[in-house]
């Protein structure tokens, strides 16, 4: 390593963050996924780290929905929810991550029979025992799953308004994109009711479908931030209003790599957003399933698109203002950024 590299590195790792684009199942380390497997033994995801790790090569996305779904039937029990977000907040503290917003498929914790109360209860406790154990403000994005559709989008809202975790700030949708069109009118029903009871809208698009997935969601869902949006690049008005309205991205570089969205990441277009003038947040979505982490995301800007220090700042600030913490939330950690670059390489 060298002594720039070395430099940016210990940057990187001083950098107070926040992470706005984090599933709480695919952000479950090894260790606490070979927890969850002898927990609940019998099922299709391995015991061992060796073979775990071979498991998480996806072919395509549709074999990673596929692998994130059988990981996600070991979550079976609100100890299980409460064990996915205490483990988070650990690996997350260790980045320096001062806020993260975790996105909750509630859905499919209740189709594995729990309730919501129960799963609100460990939600509850476990964003209690974040902040406490590991110093890690938590806030709950729940997503619509949207392959299935309006009953799905149904018992999603229902949980939101009616049993909501105290840390619940948006509703969101993510899943195959392909399967949106035929549930549209679903979608809109609940992001319209979501929204009028003071969540915020979140969803996904982009990601492995063209502009009009980002057009839909923002003037069909209101979205305020998008999950990806990477697609937007194929549509220059679509570009213009991005500019224009600096709607939040959150930009997942190695997780396109992974999924097979993009073919690598020199070919990302995330030098693309940002010469376009589009409001960019890193952010690493399901990292022990893609080899990465946060700090590796920055890394990844840093060494493959040439960011400097302070361009990397500069995306920690922006998703501190795109995340849904108070005002002056917002502005300690700003601060806090804005010392450590102040600092410079010898302290950092």
């Amino acid at each position: 390593m060298t002594q720039s590299t070395a430099s940016t590195h210990a940057f990187i790792a001083a950098l107070p963050k926040v992470e706005l684009h984090l599933h709480l199942v695919g952000a479950a380390s090894v260790p606490t996924v070979l927890e969850l497997s002898r927990r609940h033994p019998g099922g299709p995801v391995p015991s061992s780290e060796e073979e775990l790790r071979a498991f998480y090569a996806f072919r395509d996305f549709p074999h990673f929905a596929e692998i994130y779904a059988d990981v996600n039937r070991l979550v079976r029990e609100p100890e299980d929810v409460a064990t996915l977000v205490t483990g988070a907040a650990r690996d997350l503290a260790a980045q320096n991550v001062r806020y993260a917003e975790l996105t909750v498929t509630a859905y499919s914790h209740q189709r594995m029979g729990m309730s919501n109360a129960a799963i609100t209860e460990a939600l509850d406790l476990a964003a209690r025992a974040a902040a406490a154990d590991h110093g890690v403000r938590v806030g709950y994005v729940f997503d619509i799953p949207g392959e299935a559709g309006p009953e799905a989008a149904r018992a999603t809202l229902d949980h939101a308004l009616s049993t909501p975790p105290e840390a619940l700030v948006g509703l969101g949708l993510a899943g195959i994109e392909q399967e949106r069109p035929k549930y549209r009118d679903a979608f809109r029903d609940a992001f319209r009711a979501a929204t009028a009871a003071g969540l915020h809208s979140v969803p996904h698009a982009g990601e492995m479908s063209g502009p009009e997935t980002i057009w839909e969601v923002i003037e069909g869902l209101g979205a305020e931030r998008i999950g990806h949006g990477i697609s937007c690049v194929r549509d220059p008005r679509l570009i213009a209003h991005l500019k224009e309205t600096q709607i939040p991205l959150e930009v997942c570089p190695t997780s396109n790599v992974c999924t097979g969205q993009v073919r690598d990441l020199a070919s990302h277009p995330l030098p693309r957003l940002l010469e376009e003038g589009l409001f960019v947040t890193l952010n690493s979505d399901d990292p022990p399933m893609f080899a990465t982490t946060l700090n590796g995301e920055y890394g990844v800007a840093a060494r493959v698109f040439g960011l400097g220090e302070a361009e990397l700042a500069a995306l920690a600030r922006n998703a501190v203002r795109a995340s849904f913490l108070g005002e002056r939330a917002k502005r300690e950690i700003i601060d806090e950024i804005d010392q450590v670059c102040a600092a410079g390489p010898a302290s950092a």
